[in-house]
């Protein structure tokens, strides 16, 4: 899917002033999904949109939204000129706000992505096991995560649920949405019994950001693996300002005398960053999988649909689903 480093790396030999040349937007807008709260994300981020600021020339300026869709619609009505999705949410922000993924994060740690997890705090002795939650006698309280989340909502919503024909509306004593960190720590709090929640967020964040919480809580569930959070820009942007700005990320931490420096400030951002990599929308084609099979699993499980529109809705999804296995060209860990 991906092109080599080398070849990575020869885009981003741009020079500097043809980056000046780029029509660049000025300022240039980042948004950034709210993984946790805003504050935080800020300051994880400063170094990293400072450098942007500096290498580009154009102010860059930082787009928070209380949820995903906050983002993508930003996106939509250009208020954002790229932003840090993930998987759910970039798939989205293609499809419905003409975006275009360009550069895929790297975890610091060197995973080749992220996990879904289920969470629990670790004095729960009756919630041990993904049985323990799938019980469904409306005695649990569940912490759902945003609907554009891949890991807080999607993978969930079909390895969890959909895989054992279970809805959350009808298992659980109380649902609700919320970011990672929030989940998190109403997990941590005794707030809900049990909540999404993914690797990146435990581990690379709320343990460095409040390890108290973080040793309040275990994991009853993890899912196959997710490939890492893509970079999305708006595609109508102009082409030589596309060139800048992807030259800009392919080289960060790699090439020139601050490459040490910057790598720091990426393994500050987020859960923690090591250089980008480059990609496209053809990252998205296990997501969309996914997204097709958990469809699938809810109008095949729907016992009030008419017969024949159900197999004429199944034989359409079957469709699109053989399609993008063929696009794909290989089975990733998720979608599969």
């Amino acid at each position: 899917m991906f092109r080599t480093i080398a070849a990575s790396l020869a885009v981003a030999a741009v020079t500097a002033a043809s980056a000046a040349q780029a029509e660049i937007p000025n300022p240039l807008t980042f948004g950034i999904i709210s993984t946790e709260s805003s504050q935080g994300l800020k300051q994880s981020f400063g170094d990293f949109l400072a450098d942007m600021e500096k290498a580009l020339g154009v102010k860059v300026n930082a787009f928070f939204a209380p949820d995903y869709a906050g983002v993508i619609e930003a996106m939509r009505f250009k208020k954002v000129d790229l932003a840090w999705f993930g998987n759910k949410s970039a798939m989205e922000a293609v499809d419905r706000a003409n975006g275009e993924i360009f550069v895929q994060t790297v975890d610091v740690t060197g995973n080749p992505g992220y996990w879904s997890l289920l969470i629990t705090h670790k004095d729960n002795t009756k919630i041990n096991s993904l049985q323990d939650v799938l019980k469904c006698d409306h005695s649990l309280s569940f912490g759902n995560g945003d609907p554009n989340s891949t890991s807080g909502f999607l993978v969930p919503s079909y390895y969890v649920f959909a895989q054992n024909n279970v809805d959350p509306k009808k298992c659980f004593k109380t649902v609700r949405s919320a970011n990672h960190e929030t989940n998190a720590m109403a997990v941590a709090n005794k707030q809900v019994d049990v909540a999404t929640n993914n690797t990146e967020s435990l581990y690379g964040r709320l343990l460095v950001t409040n390890k108290e919480a973080a040793d309040n809580i275990k994991v009853i569930w993890k899912s196959p693996l997710i490939p890492a959070d893509p970079i999305v820009w708006r595609a109508d942007l102009d082409r030589d300002a596309k060139a800048s700005i992807k030259a800009f990320f392919l080289g960060y931490g790699r090439m020139g005398p601050n490459a040490a420096k910057e790598r720091e400030a990426l393994a500050k951002v987020s859960s923690g960053w090591a250089p980008f990599q480059d990609s496209s929308n053809a990252q998205l084609y296990p997501i969309r999988q996914l997204e097709l099979y958990k469809n699938r699993a809810k109008i095949e499980g729907d016992e009030r649909m008419d017969a024949a529109e159900k197999k004429k809705k199944l034989a359409e999804l079957d469709g699109k689903i053989e399609l993008v296995k063929v696009l794909d060209g290989s089975q990733g860990a998720i979608g599969n």
